[in-house]
């Protein structure tokens, strides 16, 4: 397989549809020049800083060092995921459990199956996608659990008064959620090749890899991406619903609609 190599020119030159997409906000008047050039220039800083430190990484051979990057993958998209579900209380640990184990069980399976070999490069980039979908799914999954339990909170309520459990009362609830959590890798893999090429595919072909190893890397990486995405939705969900509820599995006023 050849290497690509980008030149800094090259990089500049696709400038030009950053300036479409601001042309296109002066045009329609969306006001958004500004948050264009802030991503622009945040996607360019961000993603040089983390190219050298994968480069560090890679050059050390160091699992210590990869375990401490995913960690830091963790918090950071622990803190992002909280942000977005703003409407479940003290949501935070519920997160990091969940993108912890999904970040831990699937890189740790897929090197025990022999996938991939226990190397830097190819645990950091598999490790990183597995954690920013598990990311998006926790916090999806766990905004739906916030809606539908602020609409059925009088049925919670009188599902409580008949003595079942919070988590009795909020399992139908949490199927729905974990649901709302999955449709979008499933429906990613059910469309992949036919809507789209993913990045990883795209990336392997571009790097002159031959288009059936493209594919297969990209199955690959799909099923892995499912069962990560499975496993922080569902622990996002079983652990989030807690903070809904008293110790004494009374429903708190601050969940409940206004009427």
């Amino acid at each position: 397989m050849s290497s690509i190599n980008v030149s800094l020119g090259e990089v500049a030159g696709a400038l030009a549809l950053v300036a479409v997409a601001v042309a296109v906000s002066l045009w329609r008047r969306a006001q958004l020049e500004s948050d264009l050039g802030v991503a622009v220039l945040r996607s360019f800083v961000q993603l040089t800083a983390v190219g050298y430190v994968i480069q560090a990484i890679f050059d050390s051979e160091s699992l210590w060092l990869v375990a401490a990057l995913l960690a830091v993958m963790v918090g950071v998209g622990t803190w992002t995921a909280r942000s977005r579900a703003k409407k479940v209380p003290n949501v935070t640990v519920p997160i990091a459990i969940a993108l912890g184990v999904a970040a831990a069980a699937t890189v740790g399976l897929v090197v025990a199956l022999g996938v991939f070999d226990a190397k830097a490069r190819y645990l950091v980039p598999v490790g990183g996608m597995v954690i920013g979908n598990a990311m998006t799914a926790a916090a999806v999954a766990l905004n739906r659990l916030a809606d539908e339990v602020e609409s059925q909170a009088r049925t919670i309520e009188a599902t409580l008064a008949l003595g079942a459990t919070a988590r009795q009362a909020t399992d139908a609830l949490a199927a729905r959620s974990l649901r709302s959590g999955m449709i979008p890798v499933i429906d990613q893999t059910k469309t992949t090749g036919l809507v789209a090429f993913p990045g990883a595919m795209v990336g392997m072909l571009l790097a002159g890899a031959e288009p059936i190893d493209a594919v297969r890397l990209q199955l690959v990486l799909l099923w892995v991406l499912m069962g990560s995405v499975a496993l922080s939705a569902v622990i996002s969900t079983s652990l989030g619903y807690r903070g809904f509820f008293t110790p004494a599995h009374q429903l708190k006023e601050s969940v409940e609609p206004e009427v």
